[in-house]
């Protein structure tokens, strides 16, 4: 369902929901799993405060310490990209899309040992739900 982009560690996939739905579904489906939503960023709601126009975006910041805890120990550059992010926006066609750092990439930059990856990957199937 998902493509990483070439080199730079991001992968998008579609929503078949708006972004608001899409990230309601994460948030709940996290939720209902354990995973510690920290925050939610609703940046169209921000620009509209600012008094500036901008198609929806949202960002939910979530993790579990028992995971993500290990690879700080390890490298704790680590912290710059965990918690996890998970970023849905809507295109120019109205397409919602949520996008996630993949976890090779994260091991990668910061050149933790490659079983870490394994702590990373266990949301990929809840992103994916969300957006299925």
């Amino acid at each position: 369902m998902g493509s990483e982009a070439s080199g730079n560690g991001l992968v998008q996939i579609p929503s078949r929901y708006s972004v608001q739905e899409t990230i309601d579904r994460l948030d709940r489906l996290l939720h209902e799993r354990g995973v510690v939503v920290f925050a939610r960023i609703d940046f169209g709601a921000d620009a509209a405060k600012a008094g500036l126009t901008m198609r929806p975006q949202q960002l939910l910041i979530f993790g579990n310490p028992k995971a993500g805890t290990p690879l700080m120990q390890a490298i704790p550059t680590s912290g710059i990209d965990l918690p996890l992010k998970a970023l849905a926006w809507e295109d120019a066609e109205g397409k919602a899309w949520l996008a996630y750092n993949a976890p090779d990439y994260i091991v990668k930059r910061h050149g933790l040992a490659p079983k870490l990856a394994t702590n990373l990957a266990a949301p990929i199937k809840i992103l994916e739900a969300a957006a299925a």
